[in-house]
């Protein structure tokens, strides 16, 4: 039987024909050709630039998995991981991957979460019956993604902070509202849209040799007394740094711009120490560890380029012809009359297409004017919507996924619930 051709082609499709047509109304033809030059330097510059943080942290990654942190997270929340997986083995690799990176997301750590989704998603490509087609499992953990359920979003905070908001953390309940929203729309349509497709079976998991040698304990030689001694010095020197800071710190314990920045750039390096000294407690040899894992982000970061050429440069021709402009000037009243602004609308547009655009027309918006509305709710938009384009071309790049099926339906319409549930929420809280 032959099969459907995904969404992701049709509307590949659809922004370029609509960047020519609308470029050859608006005379912007040489815009467009200079913008599809452009994106696709543009997307390779982003992709030789994630090399490095791949290896770093699917090194990480490989510690904590020869470590036993994956399975022990795993176990922990497995029963309901299971409930929303119920195609993943409980014990396979790729359950405990996604937790890490929901994790991650959760907290706020980009940097962090993007590698541990590709780690993810090359473990569930493992369970995939028909390679290069997105199974189920693979279609949920995108659209949960790009759900971006984000409990901490420290980046907006910080920049309502530096724009003299009266309140910056005035958005914080907001966001979680708003956030939730969209990850429930995001695992109820991708369950739906997954009920209405026949699919194979998942291919059968069985442990590699490997697996079960990480799983006992084997070749692992946990550090002696002297080894021991110095995590416990270490941890109590770094709280002592801490309390040292605290005490040190002149700026009043408040939202401050200062005491934001301080959280988020102790958040990646204490995470970074602490998975490393539980892989060393447990007796993983950690340097051999990380730089197997690191391997991996070579190769994922190239593959990976592709698909974000293709993405970067239809995103690119669409905005450089005044298509989205368009669009906007019609779509405005309606949504004007719902109580979001114009330039609301343009933060929803461009906020699955562009997270750099996004983030800096948020950024403009919030300098102008940050505490009125119109700031507020945009920033409710950057803390709880994602860059859903980026997140599929990334992830399901990494390994080679062609077929999308459902997985594109399900994040727009998460996108599209944390657009309306923002609008609602900050119409209702502000």
């Amino acid at each position: 039987m032959q099969q459907k051709p995904s969404a992701i082609n049709i509307i590949w499709l659809a922004l370029v024909v609509v960047a020519t047509v609308t470029a050859a109304y608006t005379d912007q033809m040489e815009a467009v050709t200079r913008a599809s030059f452009e994106s696709a330097k543009g997307a390779v510059t982003l992709a030789i630039g994630l090399i490095g943080p791949m290896a770093l942290w699917l090194g990480i990654m490989k510690v904590a998995e020869a470590g036993g942190l994956m399975r022990i997270i795993a176990r922990t929340v497995r029963p309901l991981m299971v409930r929303l997986f119920p195609e993943v083995p409980h014990d396979h690799p790729a359950m405990s991957a996604m937790i890490m990176n929901m994790a991650a997301n959760a907290l706020g750590l980009g940097n962090a979460a993007t590698p541990m989704g590709i780690k993810a998603m090359q473990e569930l490509e493992k369970l995939a019956p028909e390679k290069g087609t997105a199974t189920n499992a693979m279609c949920l953990f995108l659209a949960i993604n790009t759900s971006s359920v984000t409990l901490l979003p420290l980046g907006v905070i910080t920049v309502r902070a530096a724009a003299g908001a009266a309140s910056p953390a005035a958005i914080f309940i907001p966001s979680l509202l708003a956030t939730c929203c969209s990850t429930l729309v995001a695992v109820a349509a991708a369950k739906m849209l997954a009920a209405r497709e026949s699919t194979a079976a998942a291919a059968p998991y069985e442990k590699t040799e490997e697996e079960p040698a990480a799983a006992e304990g084997a070749e692992l030689s946990p550090p002696g007394r002297l080894g021991r001694l110095f995590v416990w010095l270490a941890l109590i020197a770094f709280l002592g740094g801490a309390v040292y800071r605290i005490a040190a710190d002149q700026t009043p314990l408040t939202l401050s711009t200062h005491s934001l920045n301080s959280i988020s750039n102790w958040l990646i390096p204490v995470l970074l120490s602490g998975l490393l000294l539980f892989g060393y407690l447990r007796g993983v040899k950690i340097y051999e560890a990380l730089t197997d894992g690191a391997k991996e982000g070579f190769t994922t970061a190239v593959r990976i380029i592709p698909f974000m050429v293709a993405i970067f440069v239809a995103i690119g021709m669409f905005r450089a012809s005044g298509a989205m402009e368009i669009l906007i000037t019609l779509l405005s009243p309606i949504t004007e009359a719902v109580g979001m602004p114009a330039e609301a609308l343009t933060m929803a547009l461009l906020r699955p297409l562009s997270g750099s655009g996004a983030f800096g027309l948020m950024s403009e918006i919030v300098q102008q004017e940050p505490d009125s509305f119109l700031a507020a709710l945009v920033s409710v938009m950057q803390g709880s919507t994602e860059t859903t384009f980026y997140v599929l071309a990334v992830y399901f790049g990494a390994v080679g996924i062609r077929r999308s099926r459902h997985a594109l339906a399900a994040a727009l319409c998460a996108d599209g619930a944390g657009i309306i549930a923002s609008v609602a929420v900050c119409n209702l809280w502000f």
